[in-house]
């Protein structure tokens, strides 16, 4: 059972409005907390907070966490998940993926520091670039092209580590680093280029599904809500990380356009595209230290987990009037955090 923090306790977290911080917003409100969600929306969604709106124990402060900012206190916990995540985002966006990687983690850090509150920050599977090393342990250091266009994120991540590991050693700022493997699930935006959300999209469509390169590089697909509790159970802990938060069901890209046709019941069309630059073969995750240290695995079977976005897309993309991201499309492949 995942143990997370107290009730009554006060959580930041950074990119809140986002994919898997509005779901974690939830959680933490549902268990007690008062919840402070700083978030500038240039990925996130107002509309992926609706469940909060009104909720006393819930602010939205709207505020760039590259530039200095302030949160009234006392903060229990901060939780760093702002930055582009998806690959068609973090390549619209590098210089500003870049300085929340940077500028934005040591603000969130400061922000702990001063609070004497304990800092989670979500890094991510691309850490590993293209491995070398199958499955990913958390002590391999990884294939990374620093100058390729995906390293704006990498390297943003990497920097996150390195910036949080020094606050812990030189300040003593009580860290938990979190590499998240592929998330999937309600709430990710149609257009952010992600696998998941790409096949959903064209399968409900009736268009061919669209893989890069030869759909035998793989992925592993962890559903959010056991994402959310992996979170969940670092925050509640002292263990410093790095810990991998992932699923183990590793499959090819094409078997996941093979298995989300399926359960949209749409005939399966492909279309092979030319390979993204730097593009990882193989991504499964080690998961023996969230075991271990957390308590923490995955339950939430991928059937059921397609099943349920399947769902959620229907009930919010029905009507595709709203063009300022209430129902605005979405994507998730590659990016994991």
């Amino acid at each position: 059972m995942t143990v997370g923090p107290a009730k009554g306790q006060h959580a930041v977290v950074t990119g809140g409005a986002g994919f898997i911080g509005s779901h974690l917003c939830e959680r933490l409100v549902e268990q007690g907390l008062r919840v402070t969600c700083v978030d500038n929306l240039s990925t996130g969604r107002t509309a992926n907070l609706e469940a909060l709106a009104g909720d006393e124990r819930f602010t939205l402060l709207r505020a760039d966490v590259s530039e200095p900012f302030s949160v009234q206190g006392p903060v229990h916990h901060v939780v760093h998940l702002a930055s582009p995540a998806s690959p068609l985002d973090y390549l619209a966006l590098p210089l500003e993926t870049l300085r929340v990687g940077s500028a934005g983690t040591e603000n969130a850090l400061r922000l702990a520091h001063e609070h004497g509150a304990r800092f989670v920050v979500a890094s991510t599977s691309e850490i590993y670039g293209d491995p070398a090393q199958h499955p990913q342990r958390e002590s391999y250091w990884g294939n990374v092209n620093p100058i390729g266009p995906r390293s704006v994120y990498d390297e943003a991540k990497r920097f996150t580590e390195a910036l949080t590991a020094a606050y812990s050693r030189t300040l003593g700022v009580n860290t938990g680093i979190a590499r998240l493997f592929n998330s999937y699930g309600p709430r990710m935006r149609r257009d952010d280029g992600r696998v998941v959300p790409t096949f959903i999209g064209q399968a409900l469509a009736g268009s061919p599904l669209t893989i890069n390169g030869t759909g035998d590089q793989t992925r592993s697909l962890c559903f959010v809500e056991d994402t959310v509790r992996g979170l969940l159970a670092l925050m509640g802990s002292s263990f410093p990380g790095p810990v991998n938060i992932g699923a183990t069901g590793e499959m090819t890209v094409r078997e996941i356009a093979e298995a989300i046709a399926g359960h949209a019941g749409a005939e399966l069309r492909t279309e092979f595209r030319e390979p993204a630059e730097d593009e990882p073969g193989r991504r499964c995750p080690d998961i023996e230290t969230a075991r271990v240290q957390l308590g923490w695995k995955p339950e939430v079977p991928l059937a059921e987990g397609i099943r349920r976005t399947l769902l959620w897309w229907g009930s919010t993309y029905a009507h595709d009037t709203d063009r300022d991201g209430v129902n605005e499309p979405s994507d998730i492949g590659s990016g994991a955090a």
